[in-house]
């Protein structure tokens, strides 16, 4: 017992020392059940730092205008082939929730900025790896991130010392940001055809005085098999994949065409419930097709008293558009039928062609019309089927609306043509948002690094040491650039790193001549926005996924 083994201080009784020992024994346990809590936390966080850096480096080697292409086979036998960072990602099975989290960073770096989406997870990774080196330390999760904050609001800044501002007026700053964006892009080969049609479009769509932002919902692509990448063209005008209808013979070439659009069905009325009429008596089977026959006829014959001679028709779901009939009756009064027009597409018509879409038969009038010089079906080939293209359109609109006909000669290249389009109008969307430029290859990246390491040694105390880290990390960007081109990346970056030490703020990786040299006498740029966003982006969800550490389970 306690009494025999040590004798206590005088005036202390069995019970005081006895409250004195459960107490000490408590806190030694709950000291052991934080110790416990601690380990789970790192174990936690490490299980999530090594997903996140699984998914860094599976798109790692898709970085660059040298890096790889991934082919992705999804579950209907469908095969895809693409680098851009984000549909690599998009389309990928991810089951670890801090995976996914990657996967949404490269979402919200497309939405953002619409360039650098391999990069902003790349960057994450870096510093997933940097943050697993300092925890290894024993620093705080919560100093790391406090730390990491302080050095990307430190990058931003170095960044826009070293950007160049940009005037929307001068064409060939925008093509060189653009031509820079495709060419790691798999269709690199076409990217001096494809820059000039992504700048014009975006151009023409805007007012470059006063434009603070770009919709590209104005811009429409249009995919067309067949025919070369190159023959890809920017229209001032409509285009519609869409036939004609050819069933009566109904006209396929309109001149001073009067355009309509409409949202109700050439066909006749459906009842609303499921139900069976039976005709037994052939006069009331004869009764039946001549009201049809005489609906129809109303129909045609109104929209034709508007002096409508080409008529575009949503699709419908619930019965059929138009009938045979009803084409029949449209060929008779000489206008022309584009039926299947999809719903998503009725906005970008509507606002091209100036007019409204007529919801039902009473409020399809005259002043509902489009003007249009000349509508015209085009004949591609046997298999490769028609467009109709809309020229000479009197739109007050149409100079804010521009469709882009993409061709390729088969289906993965043409869906992987709209994509890198797509990113080019997003870079100089970027441009239109933050008018800077500055340079590529990797240059931004080191300058950063640089700049952060002499920036740490001024702060001192473990602060120091995490941003250090942060700085350190940013150069797995120039490393992996130099490693996908196949050249040495330890010889390479070290002589960048030199190159910024001694004041070439613009010395980045020549990955064609495979060495450093001066990025803007190269012209390889790309917007500002699309680094600040990529960095700013990837340290939020690097903050993110420190500071979780626990990974908690619901029921179903």
């Amino acid at each position: 017992p306690f009494w025999l083994e040590h004798s206590w201080p005088q005036g202390w009784d069995y019970f005081e020392l006895s409250t004195l020992n459960s107490a000490m024994a408590s806190g030694q346990a709950s000291e052991g059940r934080q110790k416990a809590n601690d380990e789970k936390g790192a174990d936690v966080r490490m299980t999530n730092i090594i997903a996140a850096k699984a998914v860094a480096d599976t798109v790692r080697t898709s970085l660059g205008p040298k890096g790889m292409d991934k082919m992705i086979q999804e579950p209907r036998g469908e095969v895809l082939i693409s680098n851009d960072g984000a549909t690599i990602l998009a389309k990928m099975k991810l089951q670890h929730p801090t995976a996914k989290m990657m996967a949404e960073l490269s979402k919200a770096q497309d939405i953002e900025a619409g360039d650098g989406t391999t990069s902003v997870v790349v960057i994450a990774g870096a510093l997933l790896g940097a943050a697993q080196k300092l925890l290894n330390k024993g620093i705080h999760p919560q100093t790391i991130t406090e730390a990491f904050l302080t050095a990307a609001e430190k990058a931003e800044q170095i960044l826009e010392e070293v950007a160049v501002p940009v005037d929307l007026s001068n064409r060939d700053q925008l093509l060189q940001a653009a031509i820079t964006s495709l060419n790691s892009k798999v269709v690199s080969s076409h990217s001096d055809s494809l820059a000039p049609i992504a700048v014009d479009a975006v151009l023409k769509v805007i007012d470059p005085a006063t434009a603070t932002n770009v919709d590209l919902s104005d811009v429409r692509l249009v995919k067309k098999l067949g025919a070369t990448t190159d023959e890809t063209e920017m229209i001032e005008g409509l285009v519609l994949t869409q036939k004609a209808a050819r069933n009566a013979g109904g006209p396929t070439r309109v001149e001073n065409a009067k355009v309509g659009l409409i949202q109700f069905c050439l066909s006749a009325p459906k009842t609303d419930m499921e139900s069976n009429i039976q005709v037994r008596d052939y006069t009331q089977m004869d009764r039946l097709l001549r009201e049809e026959r005489t609906l129809l006829a109303k129909m045609v014959k109104q929209i034709a008293k508007t002096g409508c001679n080409v008529l575009l028709v949503q699709k419908s779901i619930l019965r059929d558009a138009v009938t045979d009939l009803s084409l029949d009756f449209c060929a008779k009064a000489k206008i022309m039928v584009v039926r299947d027009v999809e719903r998503d597409d009725i906005e970008f018509i509507s606002k091209i062609l100036g007019v409204e879409a007529a919801a039902s038969l009473d409020t399809f009038t005259a002043d509902k019309l489009a003007t249009a010089g000349l509508v015209a079906e085009e004949h591609l080939g046997s298999e490769l089927g028609s467009i109709i293209r809309f020229t000479g359109l009197s739109s007050k609109d149409q100079g804010h609306c521009v469709s882009v006909l993409v061709r390729a000669s088969n289906q993965m290249l043409l869906d992987e043509t709209e994509r890198s389009i797509h990113d080019a109008l997003c870079v100089v969307r970027s441009l239109v948002k933050k008018r800077f430029l500055i340079a590529g290859g990797s240059a931004p990246e080191m300058e950063v690094a640089q700049k952060l390491a002499g920036y740490a040694r001024t702060v001192g105390g473990v602060t120091a040491v995490c941003i250090e880290q942060y700085a350190e990390a940013l150069e797995l960007i120039p490393y992996t650039l130099a490693e996908n081109a196949g050249m040495h990346p330890v010889e390479i970056v070290t002589q960048l790193r030199a190159a910024h030490a001694k004041g070439e703020k613009y010395a980045g990786i020549n990955v064609k001549k495979c060495c450093v040299s001066d990025m803007y006498a190269e012209n390889v740029v790309q917007p500002l926005l699309v680094s600040t966003s990529a960095l700013n982006m990837a340290t939020e969800t690097v903050r993110m996924i420190l500071k979780i550490d626990d990974i908690v389970l619901t029921r179903g």
